[in-house]
C-alpha cells in the first residue's frame, strides 16, 4: 500500500476514525495503530509480515536479557544475536544474489566454472529501514544510551508505525516509544498541517517526480543502445537530482503528516539539501535520519576524528562506501558511496588548510553550484543500472559523444529545466530556514491558495500508483 494510492486514502480514513473513536481506550487505540500497521505492511506480500515479528521479538528479549544479565560477556552475547538475527535477514533477502553474482564472476576469473541455482528471491519492502530502526533499540541498550521499553506492545508499535515502516524517517526508540505511553490526539490545527503536508508530499511524488521529471529521466537513462548528447546527459541527470528529492522527500513529508493528523512527532529528513554549500553541509540535509544513524552506530565506532586524520579518513570513506551498499546490492551504489566520501575527506582537508575563510554572498553561491553539480555527477552511478550505462551518460556530460541520439523532446525538457531551477532557487533561499517558520509568516488565506493549488494539481495528474524509488532499498 502507497500513500500515492486511493487504497491508502480509504485505509487513513478507517485509521482516523478508529483513533479519535471515543469509546476506544488507550491501550485499544494502540493495538489498532498495530494491527493497521500490520495490515499496512501485508497489502504488499502478507508472509513477510513474519520477518517483522522475528525482528520485533528478538530484539525485544535481547534488550531485556541484556538488562538482567550479570556478566558483561552475557551481554555481548545477546547484542550479538540481535545484529547476526537482523543483518542475516537482510544480508539474505537483499545481498544474497549480489554476493552470489560476484562469487561466480570472482571462480570465472580464476578458471573456475560455476553455474548456481537461480537466487529468486523478493526482497521485502522496507527491510533496510526497519531494520536500521530496531538495531538502533538494542545497541542502546547495550551501550547503556537507554534503557528497554516498559512494554511490548509500545516497542512492537514503535517497530511497524505505518507512516515509518517503509522508507522512513529512520526512527530512534528514544524519539517514538515515549509518544506511546501517554494517549495522543492532535489538536485541529495539527490535523490541518498534517493533512496540508500529505498534499505537498503527494504534489511532490505524482506531479514533479512522476508526472515531469520521470519521463526526462528515462528518456535518456532507459535507452539502451542510444547515445546521448551533452545537453541530454545533462538535462537527464538534473531532472534525476529532481526526481530522486522530491520522491524520497515527498514519501518522509508524506508520512510526518500522516503522523501528525495522528498526533504523532516525527523528526525532518530533508531540509533544502540542494542549497547545500559543502558535502558536510549536504550531508546535514538529505536523508538526515540516516546521515545521524550512520555516524552515531559507523563512523564513530570506526574512529571517527578522534584518532588523527588518516584514521578520520578512513572512517568516513568506509560509512560512505557501507552507506553507498545499504542503499542497493549493485557496485554502482558502492561508487556512488565513495564518491561521497572521497568529496567529504577533500572537504575536510581544504577546510584544514583554509580555516580562515568565510566566503561572501558570491562566493556562497558559487560553492552552492559547485557543490550541486558535483552531487549530480553522483547521481549518475545511482540512477545507472550498470558501469557501462554510467559511463556512457559520462561521455554524453563531457561532450565527448561523436554522433548523439536526440532523446529528449524541447518540451519537457524546458519544463525540467525550470522545475529544477526552481528546486534549486527555493532550497538555496530557504537554507537558513525551515519551511515551518515560513509557513508562520505567510498570511492564511495564500497558504489556503497554494494548497488548493497543490491539491488540484495532484487530482488532475493522479499519476499511475507508481511505488516511491526508496521502497526498492
Amino acid at each position: 500500500m502507497i500513500f500515492n494510492s486511493l487504497t491508502f486514502l480509504v485505509f487513513f480514513a478507517a485509521v482516523m476514525a478508529l483513533h479519535y473513536a471515543p469509546f476506544f481506550s488507550w491501550h485499544q487505540k494502540k493495538i489498532n495503530l498495530l494491527l493497521a500497521s500490520y495490515l499496512f505492511y501485508a497489502a504488499w506480500n502478507p508472509p513477510f509480515v513474519i520477518l517483522l515479528w522475528i525482528s520485533t521479538v528478538v530484539d525485544w528479549w535481547a534488550a531485556q536479557w541484556m538488562v538482567r544479565a550479570k556478566r558483561e560477556h552475557t551481554r555481548k552475547l545477546w547484542m550479538l544475536i540481535s545484529v547476526v538475527v537482523n543483518l542475516g535477514m537482510l544480508g539474505y533477502f537483499k545481498y544474497g544474489g549480489f554476493l552470489l553474482d560476484n562469487f561466480v564472476d570472482l571462480a570465472a576469473a580464476v578458471g573456475v566454472v560455476y553455474h548456481p541455482p537461480g537466487w529468486d528471491i523478493i526482497l521485502p519492502v522496507g527491510i533496510s529501514f526497519y531494520t536500521f530502526a530496531t538495531l538502533s533499540y538494542t545497541l542502546d541498550v547495550y551501550l547503556r544510551r537507554s534503557k528497554p521499553a516498559g512494554s511490548f506492545l509500545n516497542y512492537a508499535l514503535f517497530v511497524t508505525f505505518f507512516p515509518h515502516l517503509v522508507a522512513g524517517p529512520i526512527m530512534r526508540p528514544t524519539e517514538l516509544v515515549p509518544q506511546f505511553e501517554q494517549p495522543r490526539q492532535a489538536r485541529l490545527n495539527q490535523i490541518f498541517f498534517g493533512l496540508a503536508l500529505l498534499t505537498l508530499g503527494l504534489f511532490q511524488k505524482v506531479v514533479l517526480a512522476d508526472g515531469f521529471l520521470a519521463p526526462v529521466v528515462e528518456a535518456v537513462y532507459d535507452a539502451p543502445g542510444k547515445m546521448p548528447g551533452m545537453l541530454d546527459s545533462w538535462v537527464a541527470t538534473l531532472a534525476f537530482a529532481g526526481q530522486i528529492f522530491c520522491d524520497f522527500a515527498g514519501y518522509s513529508t508524506s508520512a510526518i503528516g500522516v503522523a501528525l493528523c495522528l498526533g504523532f512527532a516525527m523528526p525532518d529528513n530533508f531540509r533544502f539539501p540542494y542549497g547545500a554549500v559543502g558535502f558536510s553541509d549536504f550531508w546535514r540535509r538529505w536523508h538526515i535520519t540516516l546521515s545521524s544513524w550512520l555516524r552515531d552506530y559507523l563512523y564513530i565506532p570506526l574512529g571517527g576524528n578522534r584518532h588523527g586524520q588518516a584514521r578520520t579518513y578512513a572512517a568516513l570513506m568506509g560509512t560512505m562506501l557501507l552507506g553507498g551498499l545499504w542503499h542497493g546490492a549493485n557496485w554502482t551504489f558502492v561508487v556512488w558511496g565513495g564518491l561521497h566520501g572521497l568529496y567529504l575527506s577533500c572537504e575536510r582537508w581544504l577546510r584544514s588548510r583554509f580555516k580562515g575563510f568565510t566566503p561572501g554572498r558570491a562566493a556562497t553561491l558559487g560553492l552552492a553550484l559547485l557543490t550541486f553539480a558535483l552531487i549530480n555527477i553522483t547521481w549518475v552511478f545511482f540512477r545507472a543500472k550498470t558501469f557501462t550505462d554510467a559511463g556512457v551518460v559520462l561521455k554524453g556530460i563531457a561532450g565527448m559523444q561523436a554522433k548523439p541520439d536526440p532523446l529528449i523532446a524541447a518540451g519537457p525538457m524546458i519544463l525540467a529545466i525550470l522545475i529544477v531551477s526552481a528546486i534549486f532557487g527555493t532550497h538555496l533561499a530557504m537554507r537558513n530556514t525551515t519551511l515551518e517558520a515560513v509557513i508562520e509568516r505567510t498570511p492564511s488565506v495564500a497558504i489556503a491558495g497554494i494548497w488548493s493549488v497543490l491539491l488540484f494539481a495532484v487530482i488532475v495528474e493522479q499519476g499511475q500508483g507508481s511505488a516511491f524509488i526508496y521502497f526498492a532499498f
